[in-house]
Order: structure tokens, then C-alpha cells, then sequence
């Protein structure tokens, strides 16, 4: 399974350089329903929608999500072992949420401050 990060949707979007190969959207993609308020934020703040709202609508399509339920919230005020962002804490807290109901995660993202909270957490990360 692979926990989908905003900068790796956001690069696909916006035919960034770096982009994981087609078929990584075929794959098992998982994300926190933030994921889907995040990008169309992106989106309508690069005043995009119109051009771009086709691809955002394939792109959450192939997303499970999971929903930001009281126990994922929970974890997320809790302490990581590095210091990050207050939305990489919500993804975060929904990877551990998976892995610890035995679900084989992987994180796929192009921040580096992510993969190494990903990384700090015991997370593994996909090639992208």
C-alpha cells in the first residue's frame, strides 16, 4: 500500500520533472481525506481549476481514503521523533494509523522533510 503525499500529486498535476511512472497510479494509493482538501486548495490558489479540475477529480479517484477520525487526530498532537509540519503530522498519524492495523505502508513523497519524518516513524518510502 502507498500513502499517497501531496508533492507527489501536486508534481503529477503541474508535469513537474520529477514524476513517478504511469504506472504508479495504478498501484494500491492511499491517503488521509486531508489530501483532497490540500490539493484543491493548490489548485484554486494557482487559479488552475478550470484547466486542471479534470485531472485532480483521476487523480483523488484513485485514492482510498481514510477519514480523519478521533484516533488519527489523537495521534497527530502527539510528539514525532523529529519536528515537522502540522499537516505532515495529520499524514503521518494516518500511515501509522494503517501500519498499525497491519497494513504494509510505504510513503510516497518528494519533501524531504517528510521522508525523514516518514523515515523517523519506521516508515518505509516508495520509489518515486
Amino acid at each position: 500500500m502507498i500513502y499517497l503525499d501531496i508533492s507527489v500529486a501536486l508534481a503529477e498535476l503541474f508535469a513537474e520533472d520529477r514524476r513517478p511512472a504511469p504506472g504508479f497510479w495504478k498501484g494500491q494509493l492511499v491517503s488521509s481525506r486531508l489530501l483532497e482538501y490540500e490539493l484543491w486548495t493548490r489548485v484554486h490558489g494557482r487559479r488552475a481549476a478550470a484547466t486542471h479540475g479534470e485531472a485532480v477529480r483521476e487523480v483523488l479517484a484513485s485514492v482510498a481514503f481514510v477519514e480523519m477520525a478521533p484516533t488519527v487526530l489523537a495521534r497527530a498532537v502527539e510528539p514525532f521523533p523529529v519536528e515537522g509540519r502540522t499537516l505532515d503530522a495529520m499524514h503521518l498519524a494516518t500511515a501509522l494509523f494503517l501500519a498499525e492495523r497491519r497494513q504494509d505502508v510505504v510513503v510516497a513523497t518528494y519533501d524531504e522533510r517528510m521522508r525523514a519524518a516518514a523515515r523517523a516513524v519506521g516508515l518505509g518510502l516508495a520509489p518515486v
